[in-house]
């Protein structure tokens, strides 16, 4: 089928270059014309575990390309994606205007032929309708261009399209995993004749085709409307943050009364009706999808006159096991002004760039005010040259140059590599072994025997 994606950020370039792994025809659209430039020539513009091989395999195979003119991305698309960011304001509540800019785009470049436009983007919940209504607004002001110079009436444009809500559930660090063994795909819409056409077009994924175990059923498809599909995205990662922050609840408490809250996740993960997954404590989730989403789902709420209690208790809990790191520090050093604090791992989870919302930058800011120096060594950050937002921190290009002269180390991000450092040669280096494991990810009895003085989350 003929694709094409509007926006080229994580999900819209992930989504492109998977569908056009799978046989799809994709036409990337973005108005960044060095993004642009630097994807036509086989670069991504992103970090992703597996993305950069599969998207230099599509363009060899000529399965997909980029470009910064919309009007040939909607021409060319049978089912067009928008798949643009849609940033939280200060209120709480979603920035749409890219995806305003982009319906209104699509209608002005519309003509003869049915097309589905798909919202990927994660939009408020009714934005179906609304999308609707901008890409026929965006027909409108096409027409008006279209009346003769010579005055008399233009010939109407008709076109004929359906929306569809098509919401993502990647996680950064495994989408290219997750885009061909999905828990689900959710398609939501009023018209059949798009969700058939939708259907067709995960035809290779539901039958898992693409999958890592071939034999395995068919991934479940959701069809509802479009409010209803709007709405599972942001309850998932309503529910999931939810999660975390209620495990993160009991390790406090656990902290207090003895417990190991490994050990407890452990026992209650085992019931089938809970499930093990989000039950691991630490210091707090963060990203761009989790913070985002259920500060606009409490909007939504708020709009309508409801008080989400069970979510807004979620994100205080969430803003207050950021400081846990802080006042374990506090424990073990007591003043922390003119000690060094070094920090392993700096993104919000391992395997990807990204930063936005990490519980790395508020620990960052609030040693540096408490007058502590702060250094920090991850995979990615270390060797991108990516500074921004590092003011108050020195990146270390090694973990063993990150421990020298520090007062106590805290993990702050999970990195399998970091399983496998010579913790004994840093212990040495340091002016006081403590390790603050801010995930409960390190094996406790070989930092003890390494020289460290361990502490968990919980534990």
């Amino acid at each position: 089928m003929r694709v094409c994606v509007i926006g080229t950020g994580y999900v819209g370039l992930v989504t492109g270059v998977c569908l056009a792994h799978i046989g799809h025809q994709v036409v990337c659209v973005d108005n960044n014309e060095e993004k642009v430039k630097l994807m036509q020539s086989g670069q991504s513009p992103i970090y992703e575990p597996g993305l950069s091989e599969l998207m230099t395999e599509a363009i060899r195979e000529e399965k997909i390309s980029f470009t910064t003119d919309l009007e040939a991305g909607v021409q060319h698309g049978e089912i067009l994606f928008i798949a643009v960011g849609t940033p939280p304001l200060p209120t709480g509540e979603s920035d749409t205007r890219y995806v305003e800019a982009v319906a209104r785009g699509i209608g002005e470049h519309l003509t003869d032929g049915y097309k589905v436009i798909v919202n990927k983007s994660t939009v408020p919940i009714g934005s179906g309708d609304w999308v609707r209504m901008i890409v026929l607004d965006g027909v409108a002001e096409r027409q008006k261009t279209l009346v003769p110079s010579g005055g008399g009436t233009a010939t109407e444009i008709a076109v004929d399209f359906d929306v569809v809500s098509n919401p993502e559930f990647l996680r950064e660090g495994s989408a290219i995993f997750d885009t061909f063994n999905p828990d689900r795909i959710v398609l939501g819409s009023n018209g059949d004749r798009a969700i058939a056409m939708m259907k067709d077009l995960y035809a290779p994924i539901v039958s898992r085709q693409f999958s890592e175990d071939k034999s395995g059923p068919t991934v479940p498809v959701v069809v509802t409307d479009l409010n209803s599909a709007e709405m599972v995205k942001y309850a998932s990662n309503a529910f999931l943050a939810t999660k975390i922050s209620f495990i993160n609840e009991v390790a406090n408490i656990c902290d207090r009364v003895g417990a190991d809250v490994t050990q407890v996740a452990q026992g209650i993960g085992l019931d089938s009706r809970i499930g093990s997954r989000f039950l691991q404590a630490g210091i707090g989730w963060g990203g761009s999808c989790f913070p985002k989403d259920v500060l606009a789902l409490i909007h939504t709420a708020s709009d309508y006159g409801y008080t989400t209690d069970l979510l807004n208790a979620t994100v205080s809990v969430n803003k207050r096991q950021r400081m846990i790191a802080l006042e374990k520090l506090q424990q073990m050093l007591k003043i922390l002004k003119g000690k060094t604090v070094g920090l392993l791992g700096l993104t919000f989870k391992p395997d990807t760039d990204d930063m936005r919302d990490a519980p790395a930058l508020d620990l960052i800011d609030n040693l540096h005010r408490l007058g502590t120096k702060v250094k920090a060594y991850d995979p990615l950050i270390s060797q991108s040259g990516m500074r921004h937002g590092l003011s108050n921190v020195i990146v270390e290009t090694d973990p063993e140059l990150l421990a020298d002269g520090c007062d106590a180390l805290v993990l702050v991000t999970d990195w399998k590599q970091f399983k496998g450092l010579d913790y004994a040669k840093m212990a040495k280096s340091m002016q006081n072994p403590v390790m603050i494991d801010g995930r409960n990810f390190l094996d406790r009895a070989a930092l003890q025997a390494a020289g460290f003085q361990y502490v968990g989350v919980g534990r």
